[in-house]
């Protein structure tokens, strides 16, 4: 080989590896902006949010090609690293089922996968954010209500097992019962006396457990001018008086509201 074939070749292979390098920085590039669009959805905006909703559904559509994955995983670790957002990104994720319900298949095996291993990892809020979410998908109709108390049931089954240490048996129906306020509605218009055997069964449960560790944490001694509550005690009697305005409330925020005629159509998924 010549030199001027050897040089020739070297620049090939440095050209080469010059346009990788460029197609990396701009896949790094336009994931960091997907990112950050992801992140930032809900915030201080001209537009409104269902138009921020939309617009922002019809890009990660349209990316979800080259950036499957990455569109997953921050999708999955928003609703549980901002819970406050959580049906803003319920309402997200139920667009992109209506568009394309593989993708909801898929998201909904990833958040199934994120739920257990934070429960694995004993991260006992992000957990629960992360039920919360699941919850919140039966709103925006890409997971059956069926499904979702199959669930629920199954976390009140592992409450009631003698072999299991209460404070963990405690926190199964915390966080059961810290779903309702999102899903009940739903649940009671569509499968009201499965809600209430679910609530029966919580209510047996919450009236078996010892509260011998309640006067270890109270704050103050007396209980005027009023009683300091048990924390599950307390949640449960939010839980009652829920129940008995039939499920409405006014303090969460429903974006999804505004897409029910889209979202009304989309297909299911069950939980695996």
């Amino acid at each position: 080989m010549n030199r001027r074939r050897a040089y020739e070749d070297d620049g090939d292979f440095y050209g080469e590896r010059s346009r990788k390098r460029r197609r990396v920085s701009e896949n790094q590039e336009m994931e960091e902006r997907l990112e950050a669009l992801i992140l930032r959805v809900g915030e201080n905006s001209t537009s409104s949010l269902e138009s921020n909703l939309e617009g922002l559904v019809s890009v990660l559509e349209s990316d979800l090609g080259n950036f499957r994955n990455k569109i997953l995983r921050i999708l999955s670790e928003c609703p549980i690293k901002m819970p406050e957002k959580c049906t803003i990104y319920s309402t997200m994720v139920g667009l992109m089922n209506a568009k394309n319900y593989n993708f909801g298949g898929e998201f909904v095996d990833h958040m199934v996968k994120a739920f257990k291993e934070n429960l694995k990892q004993c991260k006992w809020d992000a957990a629960r954010y992360a039920l919360r979410f699941l919850a919140d998908l039966v709103n925006c109709h890409v997971i059956s209500t069926n499904s979702l108390l199959q669930l629920l049931d199954n976390m009140v089954d592992a409450a009631n097992e003698d072999s299991v240490p209460q404070v963990r048996r405690d926190w199964y129906v915390f966080a059961v019962l810290s779903t309702l306020p999102w899903v009940g509605r739903e649940l009671y218009e569509k499968k009201e006396s499965a809600l209430e055997n679910l609530l029966v069964r919580i209510e047996v449960f919450l009236n078996k457990r010892t509260k011998k560790h309640h006067n270890s944490l109270r704050v103050w001694s007396v209980d005027a001018p009023h009683p300091q509550e048990e924390y599950l005690d307390c949640l449960w009697a939010q839980i009652r008086k829920l129940r008995q305005d039939n499920w409405a409330e006014k303090h969460i925020p429903r974006p999804y509201l505004a897409f029910d005629s889209v979202l009304c159509e989309a297909l299911q998924h069950n939980l695996p």
